[in-house]
């Protein structure tokens, strides 16, 4: 009896820790991995990975102005021309920035998982086309932590000025994002932003990558006045939520009232422990054992309004989740 006790008190201890530490991980906030990442050797399939994918996010913020604040610029009086546009939330795409924020922590754990520390960012580039709209890449910061014989933790500053550069297509960029001397146990971060002009398109999210994710979030508060479709991935290891928010700007306004708010939905898409399609994972069906693939779609977005309205509206929040 005291031995089945001990058995079970032992396992108590086993399955607390582990909660501990899956409820633990990951570590969003960069700059300096966590012990636990630093101990980290995987989960189920993914224990014999050649790298991991930490942790990964995108946060996506809109950035407003209206016609006539960014009009005060080059207007030094109000006159019967432009007094009619006072204090009105008139609104074309010009006046609306999208702002990404992307950060990406991967840990190599064997030597031939140091080709993962080696990423390509992509992004839109219209300059060559008759839109000539194009986003800007921007604020790219790449770091190396390794530890040494002594256990010290030494960080190491990529120099980003030599990434390579391409293009695609005559729409699309990319930067080779090249990180030398990494080794296993080597945790790898990168961190930039997208700043672009192009209100009624969202970037899609990969949640699944070619190697195992710990955690993959995606973070976006949209102006309710503009109406878009989220595709997002039904699968028990992606959980999606949304809410209603409030979005403040025109700081700066001529007529010296307070700044302007429009309603916003916040919409916060996580997954977690992705395993990378193709991997196996083992499901008990009756009295064997049989593989099966796992595939985890895209988040993906698309704006069904037909155009952006002169004027702000003041209408309902749009709450859709497809």
């Amino acid at each position: 009896m005291k031995t089945s006790l001990r058995k079970l008190g032992l396992l108590f201890v086993f399955v607390a820790c582990g909660s501990i530490a899956m409820a633990q991980l990951p570590n969003e906030k960069f700059g300096k991995p966590s012990n636990l990442e630093w101990d980290y050797k995987g989960w189920g399939d993914a224990i014999d990975a050649d790298a991991i994918i930490l942790c990964k996010s995108m946060k996506v913020t809109y950035e407003l102005t209206d016609q006539f604040g960014s009009m005060t610029e080059n207007v030094t009086e109000l006159n019967m021309d432009n007094m009619q546009f006072l204090g009105n939330n008139r609104i074309d795409e010009s006046g609306i920035l999208v702002n990404y924020d992307c950060k990406l922590r991967t840990k190599i754990m064997k030597p031939e998982g140091a080709k993962h520390a080696n990423i390509d960012i992509i992004y839109y580039d219209g300059s060559l086309t008759e839109s000539s709209t194009f986003d800007e890449l921007k604020e790219l910061k790449v770091r190396v932590f390794t530890k040494n014989e002594k256990g010290k933790v030494e960080k190491k500053n990529i120099n980003t000025d030599n990434f390579v550069k391409e293009s695609i297509n005559d729409k699309y960029k990319v930067i080779h994002v090249v990180v030398p001397d990494v080794q296993p146990g080597s945790i790898v971060e990168y961190q930039y932003k997208i700043v672009s002009p192009r209100a009624s398109f969202l970037y899609d999210w990969s949640f699944q990558e070619c190697i195992p994710t710990v955690r993959s979030k995606c973070d976006i508060e949209i102006p309710a006045f503009l109406k878009f479709d989220m595709n997002v991935p039904i699968n028990k290891l992606v959980k999606s939520n949304v809410v209603a928010g409030s979005l403040a700007y025109d700081q700066n306004r001529a007529d010296l009232k307070a700044a302007k708010r429009c309603r916003t939905n916040h919409y916060t898409i996580v997954g977690d422990y992705i395993l990378p399609e193709g991997l196996a994972i083992k499901h008990n069906q009756g009295a064997g054992k049989e593989k099966a693939e796992m595939k985890v779609a895209n988040f993906t977005s698309k704006i069904n309004n037909k155009e952006l309205p002169v004027y702000m509206p003041d209408g309902a929040t749009h709450l859709k989740i497809q």
